[in-house]
């Protein structure tokens, strides 16, 4: 046991699962941002792994498919909508990163406000209903 996280570039990387995969990088790539860091593409177009980057965080994704992992996930369009989590990141600047989200149709959950702890941020989903929250409150400072 340590006392501590562990000295990593990055301490926690969100993992999600889409149906359509590919459609999920390129639209998380131009509406959030994100740059493709590696993608390994499986048969028939499948998704087997993804990293996305955003500045020094990442997120990891992959397709849908019948395995011990994914047997363990629901997506959001089960649920009703409902979440069990929601990634938060760190943006420079809320109100041009919602601007550029909502160009790219992102559904507004929450739009673009001042926060009592400080910051701005706003809540969208993606196409198929995964929650996301950006802001300017960055926590390490």
């Amino acid at each position: 046991m340590t006392d501590g996280p562990m000295k990593t570039t990055a301490t926690v990387i969100p993992a999600l699962r889409y149906r359509d995969a590919p459609a999920a990088i390129d639209w998380l790539c131009r509406a959030f941002g994100f740059e493709r860091h590696l993608v390994v593409e499986g048969d028939d177009g499948v998704i087997l792994h993804a990293r996305l980057s955003f500045g020094s965080g990442m997120v990891m994704l992959g397709s849908v498919r019948e395995g011990a992992h994914d047997s363990m996930m629901i997506q959001p369009a089960d649920t009703g909508g409902s979440e069990t989590q929601c990634p938060y990141v760190v943006v420079a600047d809320a109100d041009a990163h919602f601007a550029r989200a909502l160009a790219a149709g992102a559904e507004v959950v929450m739009e673009v406000a001042d926060q009592d702890y400080g910051g701005r941020l706003y809540t969208c989903r993606d196409p198929e209903g995964h929650i996301w929250n950006f802001g300017t409150y960055d926590p390490w400072k």
